[in-house]
């Protein structure tokens, strides 16, 4: 059996702050395989983006891992080396992952390139740190670049700043860019949230189209389930650092088993049906400052159990098929059955 890209094993993250140690991930898990697409879907502040950075070690400084936290990437070939992300700590060693191994990309693309450097000067740049190319390779390889993921004009482009360009071409010259290094695995955070709908359309195509051009992984990061059904493989559903329910997009789509991916279903629109009503998912989140007892989504949830969800974390059970939830009023078909 082929082992993951990427195996993400017990993360914990926590923050120092003024008010005391908060906690945005608590004891996540889960893999992503050599060309696949995992959608990472939660509400904002479900510590999604900052389950993203861990992967590069793009948190800030005053962020700690857990003891037991562990981040392996696969480097090369089913049988290459494996590296513990979280053990690099010289810049020097970081630079095989940052733009390496791994690239992201960003919901508003005017906050990653440098307003007063081109387009294809950061290409340039990104490419002599991350390979052997001279400026001259460098730059007609970023020019066919830009061309590949639909930018018309790319050698006019490639000398043009960030400011100069639409927000759909921003965001084609990032994935442009963050490809240019033929990363194995693409992080993508709410990478078409400030598009509109048809640009948006085209962007999914396109990663859809660089995955199975590429070969790549891609984690794509979004909460908005309606555009991980059009893109990812599988899904893990996030919740206040808590990964509560994972399985294939058909699976959690058509059979949510944890109350807070119901919630979540039921809140989109329908096509339809134009005269339903959105039923949003009760409460608020709560503040990682205070965090629930047991299981984090009881304060919310229709089906908790007093005396027991606000007790004690539940365990996860396999549904089947890699089908699995953290919910205490789900069984396990073995369960049922007896």
């Amino acid at each position: 059996m082929c082992r993951p890209l990427l195996s993400v094993e017990d993360l914990t993250i926590r923050f120092r702050t003024d008010e005391g140690l908060v906690t945005a991930v608590d004891g996540t898990s889960f893999e992503i395989k050599d060309g696949e697409i995992l959608g990472l879907v939660g509400e904002s502040g479900s510590g999604k983006s900052v389950t993203a950075k861990a992967l590069m070690q793009l948190n800030t400084g005053n962020a700690s891992y857990g003891d037991d936290s562990r981040i392996i990437l696969r480097l090369d070939g089913d049988s290459g080396e494996d590296i513990d992300v979280l053990s690099l700590t010289r810049a020097s060693d970081l630079k095989v992952v940052r733009g390496g191994a791994i690239s992201m990309i960003f919901q508003e693309p005017m906050a990653s390139f440098a307003p007063a450097i081109t387009i294809g000067g950061q290409m340039v740049e990104q490419l002599m740190l991350h390979t052997t190319m001279s400026k001259r390779e460098a730059k007609t390889f970023s020019i066919e670049m830009l061309g590949r993921v639909g930018i018309s004009d790319a050698v006019l482009r490639f000398d043009q700043y960030a400011f100069e360009l639409s927000g759909g071409m921003r965001q084609r010259a990032m994935i442009a860019m963050a490809l240019s290094t033929r990363p194995r695995l693409l992080i993508a955070d709410e990478p078409t949230t400030a598009l509109d709908v048809t640009i948006q359309a085209q962007v999914l195509d396109l990663m859809r189209d660089l995955v199975a051009e590429y070969g790549m992984a891609i984690l794509f990061i979004t909460h908005d389930l309606g555009v991980i059904a059009q893109t990812a493989d599988r899904v893990a559903v996030m919740y206040l650092g808590e990964i509560v329910e994972t399985g294939s997009v058909r699976q959690v789509i058509h059979e949510a088993a944890h109350p807070y991916t119901q919630g979540l279903l039921r809140a989109l629109p329908r096509l339809d049906d134009l005269e339903a009503t959105l039923t949003p998912v009760a409460g608020d989140i709560p503040s990682p400052l205070e965090r629930p007892t047991g299981c984090v989504f009881h304060t919310r949830c229709p089906l908790a159990m007093p005396g027991t969800c606000d007790v004690a974390l539940p365990e996860t059970t396999g549904l089947g098929d890699g089908h699995s939830v953290a919910c205490y009023a789900v069984t396990s078909p073995g369960e049922a059955a007896a």
